[in-house]
């Protein structure tokens, strides 16, 4: 069997990659792990604020798109909207655990923002805090699609998709989530540094 070089495959959609590996390529699962690995610990991350908990969902997440991978139908789903999702709900069952049957999607952090000097790193790290706090205060549902919309730059209807509801439902959760997050922020903008921007 011919094998492709990674370069080659980088140019390739994630369910073609996905379709390749089921085919025997393990060069895919590399390229895919490489390209989705990343935004699947990123998402962990944000939700169970533990590094080796994420690296945990993370792995887990990628090792069930392997087993799914043989059986995969191709224009079902984005591969990557079905990984959030995998991801989301291992996340939610952490948390579930973590506090005996009961969800609480306050766990998501603001991704920290390398900054050029220790001024602009405390300012960063003030606005995530805020945010963070801001976030806590949301129904759980508004913080998750808030968090999908703003933070990990997903789509309506991958949003849709992952928390299972339709793309009416995603406009109004997250357009009440950011009402709600300015109105919390609003009077924090000076301290926050964002009157100078």
């Amino acid at each position: 069997m011919d094998r492709m070089p990674y370069d080659a495959m980088s140019d390739r959609s994630d369910e073609s990659l996905l379709a390749a590996y089921a085919e025997g390529e393990p060069e895919a699962a590399r390229a895919l792990t490489l390209r989705l690995g990343p935004r699947a610990f990123g998402l962990a991350m944000r939700m169970l604020k533990d590094r080796a908990e994420a690296e945990d969902v993370a792995q887990e997440a990628l090792l069930r798109l392997w087993r799914a991978a043989p059986g995969w139908r191709e224009g079902e789903a984005k591969v990557s909207t079905w990984l959030y999702r995998v991801v989301s709900n291992l996340c939610i069952d952490r948390m579930r655990r973590r506090r005996g049957g009961h969800v609480d999607l306050d766990a998501i952090a603001e991704p920290a923002d390398p900054a050029p000097s220790a001024e602009s790193e405390l300012q960063e790290s003030e606005r995530g805090a805020a945010l963070q706090a801001a976030l806590d205060t949301l129904p759980e549902r508004q913080k998750q699609a808030v968090v999908l919309r703003h933070l990990e730059g997903l789509s309506n209807p991958e949003i849709a998709g992952i928390m299972d509801i339709g793309v009416r439902a995603v406009e109004s959760l997250t357009a009440r989530g950011r009402k709600a997050l300015e109105g919390l922020l609003r009077s924090r903008r000076a301290e926050l540094g964002y009157d100078d921007d």
